[in-house]
């Protein structure tokens, strides 16, 4: 794959993992949809999105994806729902992308991978940046909420680095969503026993643009990226999303655009093209 096409997946991916972010919110902060009804219309509404391209596209899905894939998808997507009941957006996104850094890039060091010294100044940047983003709006979370989204962020880098040799990525992104399914109806079952499921119309429409376009098509994108990608570059690379979903709350929640986010935007994708540009001895 050409460094240019390579270039541009990353970054439509990026935008998709930051319109996700901005649909969930406005989802679960701002209609009355719960978090178990969010997650299984999303996970529900992106299989049949990607179910509907593979017949399109005249593919068959026979022996694509994993169970244990499928199961990171449910529990990243899961606890990213239940976690931002209770969390702040800025701390969210902190130990989201911290956990899934933390993954990805211990994964590495673990398979082999060394830093030069640019490189790790280059993380330093991002990660400095990206606390300088959200510190501002920080407050004591709530430990159990704290966990839940420490765990989603887990189970996305387990997902993403599964994803590196999942081969043909429509067929493995497909095949993920589909097995996904059955452990969101079981989620939905519990809701329902537990009588705390609750959905409206926006809610729902939220959940099924977030499921069909921001993470089916972006995880799809996203899996074609991957495996031109190493775990600490694809890490680093993902601390763009929050940047990414920062401005455009400034584009389109009329959030206001301060020299903060300015300055800390600049120190983490100057962080990101030092990392990206080292390569690992």
């Amino acid at each position: 794959m050409s460094l240019g096409r390579l270039a541009l997946l990353t970054v439509v991916a990026m935008i998709a993992f930051a319109s996700n972010s901005l649909l969930c919110r406005v989802a679960l902060r701002e209609t009355d949809i719960d978090a178990a009804s969010f997650t299984t219309v999303r996970l529900l509404s992106g299989a049949l999105m990607l179910w509907m391209m593979l017949v399109i596209r005249g593919q068959q899905r026979n022996h694509s994806g994993s169970w244990p894939s499928a199961l990171a998808l449910f529990a990243y997507a899961a606890l990213f729902s239940f976690a931002y009941i209770d969390l702040a957006a800025g701390t969210g996104a902190l130990i989201l992308f911290g956990s899934v850094q933390a993954t990805m890039i211990g994964y590495g060091l673990y398979t082999g991978e060394r830093f030069t010294g640019l490189k790790w100044l280059g993380l330093f940047l991002a990660l400095a940046g990206l606390v300088g983003l959200v510190l501002p709006g920080l407050t004591a979370p709530p430990l159990a909420a704290s966990l839940l989204m420490a765990a989603a962020g887990f189970a996305w880098g387990v997902y993403s680095l599964r994803g590196k040799g999942a081969g043909d990525p429509s067929l493995a992104t497909a095949g993920n969503f589909i097995r996904s399914i059955p452990f969101a109806l079981m989620l939905l079952a519990l809701g329902w026993a537990a009588g705390m499921l609750n959905a409206d119309l926006p809610g729902t429409l939220w959940a099924v643009a977030s499921g069909a376009l921001a993470s089916a098509l972006g995880y799809w994108i996203w899996y074609t990226a991957l495996p031109h990608l190493s775990a600490t570059n694809a890490a680093t690379v993902q601390l763009s999303a929050p940047v990414i979903a920062a401005i455009a709350g400034v584009l389109l929640l009329d959030e206001v655009l301060s020299l903060r986010l300015l300055l800390a935007s600049a120190a983490i994708l100057g962080g990101i093209a030092l990392v990206i540009q080292q390569r690992a001895r």
